[in-house]
């Protein structure tokens, strides 16, 4: 497949713009979620699409996508030079503009060839071609640095991989506009930086990108502008860089003034300390916990770790994707990952048994998982009913549940975690990421543990909300929780820790004390043979 022509050269000598939306109004019943919303976006160019979570991104390019129809929608939508109305997504995908959602819409028992093609089948009188459709796919494939073959059931590849077919599958559709939604939230650093590399391949082939990410330095590392919303209104568009080759000129500091709307001149809050007679006190104790995967049982996914929270304080745990920080949390957790092997829990020294979630709860550990729509909340359900699930016999009366009690806690922390809906009857899955994350949160907060177990807390939400998020965790260890936080960003863990464990292969490779943590170190212990 050839690269696609460039538009035509604009009055001033530059190339046209091949994305023009102005004036985009878009009301939802009782909320304005888009506000006059100018987006221009030059051809062959990598354009960030930056905000905090609610400040209207993904509305935006639903509208621009026609998942929001034509009609439906104030403002006007030209590409490469001419008035577009999409009246749904084909509509907008013939014309060459694809988008690429967090959640990958691929079906895993197809094959790659198959993914690529669904719903443009490549047919000869009427019959699906097979050798044309695994051909095709081979070379789009080539093209975006995939080695696997087109027969390949897409469920074998990993969270990358995957992202590349669905790259492909755009390309299939000779796509002139790729629109990528967080492409980077589930990749580990070297994938990520595979896609970033592929994402700037094809700019030079002359499609252009449009990337919603809330990891400011990628967005330094590809883009070349930056267009800034906030409250659903479009507050600033910026140049990255001056030339395509030059060092980005706009910091993250810069980017993050527009999308708050102030300085964040401490990116953490300062920490409150916990001044109870047993602050430090040893109140969560794993000892010599081994667990095995749970289909290959020859496999020890977590070997031998052991580690302490004391009250009041905040642990880190860092490590490479596969390292067993997950792992490690679930098995402790109810034994909801792996086949147990051995090792004891303590809470404040006593053993415990947390053989299952309920075990662990009523132990007096919370965990909240780093998948927060499939397995931390009911997005088809309430605030109101997601914030009682792990405290609901508290909430019972006579038999059933007090709705107004339920009604009531759902209410005071709608406010002191100031998640932003309407009601505490607002459908879970209508509000943004920070504020699901803060429902979760608020979930495990009424229960009341002795543990919290916090896995990428922050995953896929704004430095915004990721500050919030920060100020809860500091609060809960000011009250004299013990917090055990896992995360991918390494300025995260610097940032927040008392401690940090570090953890390759299974095992325990590290631990050291935040005054004398580097990002270095800590990345050289999480490369470290676990043996």
């Amino acid at each position: 497949m050839s690269a696609p022509a460039a538009p035509a050269a604009g009055t001033d000598g530059q190339p046209a713009p091949v994305l023009r939306m102005s004036g985009i109004t878009k009301r939802f019943p009782g909320v304005t979620a888009l506000s006059d919303v100018n987006l221009t976006v030059g051809a062959g160019e990598i354009h960030a699409v930056c905000g905090e979570n609610g400040a209207g991104k993904s509305t935006l390019m639903k509208v621009l996508s026609g998942v929001h129809a034509h009609g439906t929608y104030e403002g006007e939508i030209s590409f490469e030079g001419r008035p577009v109305a999409f009246r749904d997504i084909r509509a907008s995908e013939r014309h060459g503009i694809v988008i690429i959602h967090q959640e990958l819409a691929l079906v895993p028992h197809l094959s790659i060839a198959e993914n690529i093609f669904l719903g443009n089948e490549r047919t000869t009188r009427g019959f699906i071609d097979w050798n044309d459709t695994n051909r095709r796919a081979a070379r789009l494939l080539a093209r975006v640095g995939l080695r696997e073959k087109p027969q390949t059931p897409v469920g074998e590849l990993g969270v990358g991989k995957q992202q590349l077919v669905e790259i492909a599958k755009a390309l299939a559709k000779e796509v002139r506009l790729l629109i990528l939604d967080e492409p980077t939230a589930a990749l580990n650093d070297d994938d990520s930086a595979k896609l970033l590399a592929l994402i700037g391949e094809l700019r030079d082939q002359g499609i252009a990108c449009i990337v919603i990410s809330h990891k400011l330095g990628e967005i330094r590392a590809v883009a070349d502008a930056v267009t800034v919303l906030r409250d659903g209104r479009t507050i600033e568009t910026l140049a990255v860089r001056s030339a395509p080759d030059a060092r980005p000129e706009l910091s993250e500091d810069r980017i993050i003034r527009a999308m708050v709307g102030r300085d964040l001149d401490h990116r953490y809050p300062e920490r409150t300390r916990y001044e109870g007679p047993d602050a430090g006190r040893t109140a969560l104790r794993v000892s010599g916990w081994t667990v095995r995967h749970p289909v290959d049982q020859q496999r020890t996914v977590v070997d031998d770790v052991s580690l302490t929270v004391g009250r009041g304080e905040i642990v880190g745990m860092a490590g490479l994707m596969g390292a067993g920080r997950t792992e490690l949390a679930m098995s402790v957790f109810g034994r909801s990952y792996g086949r147990y092997v051995a090792g004891t829990v303590r809470v404040h020294e006593r053993e415990v048994s947390t053989r299952t979630v309920p075990d662990a709860v009523d132990a007096g550990i919370a965990y909240v998982t780093e998948d927060r729509k499939h397995y931390g909340l009911n997005l088809i359900d309430t605030i109101s009913r997601n914030v009682s699930l792990a405290s609901l016999p508290g909430m019972v009366r006579r038999g059933a549940v007090d709705a107004h009690h339920e009604r009531s806690v759902a209410e005071r922390y709608r406010r002191s975690m100031n998640i932003k809906a309407p009601t505490v009857f607002e459908q879970t899955g209508r509000l943004s990421g920070g504020n699901q994350q803060k429902v979760v949160l608020s979930k495990w907060i009424h229960a009341d543990p002795e543990v919290l177990i916090l896995d990428e807390p922050t995953r896929g939400i704004d430095v915004g909300a990721k500050y919030e998020i920060y100020t809860v965790i500091d609060r809960l260890a000011a009250q004299g929780k013990a917090v055990l936080v896992i995360s991918s960003e390494l300025p995260e863990l610097l940032g927040m820790c008392d401690r940090i464990y570090t953890m390759a292969e299974g095992r325990l490779t590290g631990e050291v004390a935040r005054a004398d943590a580097t990002q270095e170190l800590l990345m050289r212990q999480m490369t470290t043979h676990g043996g």
